[in-house]
């Protein structure tokens, strides 16, 4: 216990330091992150009335975040899966930071519903044991327990592997393995459930059909991986950390292939429900064209097409994807194009019109805009000093000198001892 607090001590002491740049971004996001706080609040007193639902559109801008980050969340399974089912090398030695990605998605989903509950007193409704969890009943039961769950597997994957590398001690792989396969097959779950949670409302003809989990997984696997390489490209531009570029690469064509399907799917959707033109075509002619006069989210799912659409011809170009300044371009189209056809091409859309025919536009309130941009900002300084964490124990810059690991306990287990381990004499500083 000794040595563990003083692992978290001294990764607090680490990631304090940093130059005038790294607290003037702690500093921004910081200020913004007192925006949900106080949005928080006031919903917490009186409840949505500031928000611009009303009685038929009662999901809108925090719905459409949260369904977006379970996917980005989902995601990181792609950074996990090449590097412990296929050994990818490169992957391995920085899958912790993908944890960390997941780690700080699921957070931010937490934070979103928080939003969405408007009284978020009364959360404890949906805690097993104290309020009225209604599981296996309610869809909604069966996303808390997904979400909730993949947060602590990535938790123990992710803090477990830099105890360890902390300590220059080895990895238990009878322990450290299966929880790092459960969360790779765990993470197609939350999207999956995610999924069920609304195309199992038949009432919304657009979400009634049984192609939505498939069209989530596809969107994430291509949004997420954008946002990873964001972040990696970002690292390897401000640290000392050194991620390979196939490691990118990889995620690149994971990004482009996931897009590839995504968009295929989209026109199926589309070709589906316009041909027969029936009355359940209704809230995508709406969301396409415009309909009674009411056209507000057709420049925002054009703009979504556009954005994945070139984004995917671009990086059919393998010497796109190996240019880090264009790759990073696409990557952002991608990501803002799946963000828009996440939110205001699904979300929104599938509440107008109702079930009996009434059409009533949404647009966020400017209420909703600030606490959304608090959410993702405290989201922001959450994966900055989480990955900064990491950083510094990849690095060896935050490391445990101890005395305890001594040439003689290499000699007695030379067979569990780790090349890292100061005592080695082969010892490098790095994990073979």
């Amino acid at each position: 216990m000794t040595l563990l607090i003083k692992f978290a001590i001294d990764s607090i002491v680490y990631i304090l330091k940093g130059s005038v740049k790294f607290y003037a971004w702690l500093a921004l996001l910081g200020f913004l992150s007192l925006i949900y706080f106080f949005g928080l609040y006031q919903q917490l007193v009186h409840g949505l009335i500031f928000t611009n639902f009303n009685d038929q559109v009662s999901w809108g801008l925090y719905e459409s975040n949260f369904i977006f980050l379970v996917g980005v969340a989902a995601a990181a399974v792609t950074v996990v899966f090449p590097a412990y089912v296929y050994h990818h090398k490169q992957l391995k030695s920085i899958v912790v930071l993908g944890e960390m990605v997941a780690i700080t998605a699921v957070t931010m989903v937490i934070l979103f519903i928080l939003l969405h509950l408007g009284r978020a007193d009364r959360l404890w409704h949906i805690i097993p044991g104290i309020g009225i969890f209604n599981f296996p009943n309610s869809m909604l039961t069966w996303d808390v327990l997904v979400l909730n769950v993949y947060l602590g597997l990535n938790v123990i994957c992710a803090f477990y592997y830099l105890y360890k590398k902390y300590t220059h001690q080895p990895l238990n792989d009878k322990f450290y393995l299966p929880v790092v396969y459960i969360s790779i097959v765990w993470a197609l779950s939350i999207h999956t459930v995610t999924a069920f949670l609304i195309n199992t409302m038949p009432a919304r003809p657009m979400w009634f059909h049984s192609m939505m989990p498939i069209k989530f997984i596809s969107t994430a696997f291509a949004s997420g991986p954008a946002l990873i390489i964001i972040a990696f490209l970002i690292i390897k531009r401000t640290t000392a950390l050194k991620i390979e570029d196939e490691a990118i690469e990889l995620l690149a064509q994971i990004a482009t292939w996931c897009l590839g399907i995504a968009l295929f799917l989209a026109m199926s959707e589309i070709v589906t429900e316009l041909y027969p033109s029936t009355e359940h075509s209704f809230s995508l002619k709406y969301l396409l064209f415009g309909k009674h006069g009411l056209s507000k989210l057709v420049p925002w799912i054009w703009s979504s097409f556009t954005l994945n659409i070139v984004a995917f011809l671009l990086l059919l170009n393998p010497n796109f994807r190996k240019n880090h300044n264009k790759l990073l371009i696409a990557c952002v189209m991608i990501f803002v194009g799946v963000w828009i056809e996440k939110g205001m091409g699904l979300v929104v859309p599938a509440y107008i019109p109702t079930p009996i025919g009434e059409f009533s536009e949404y647009t966020p309130s400017l209420f909703e805009i600030m606490n959304a941009i608090g959410a993702w900002a405290l989201g922001l300084m959450m994966f900055t000093i989480l990955a900064k964490g990491a950083i510094g124990v990849l690095l060896g810059e935050i490391s445990y000198d101890s005395e305890a690991v001594k040439k003689s306990d290499c000699d007695k287990e030379p067979l569990v001892c780790h090349s890292f381990c100061p005592g080695h004499p082969s010892s490098t500083g790095k994990e073979k």
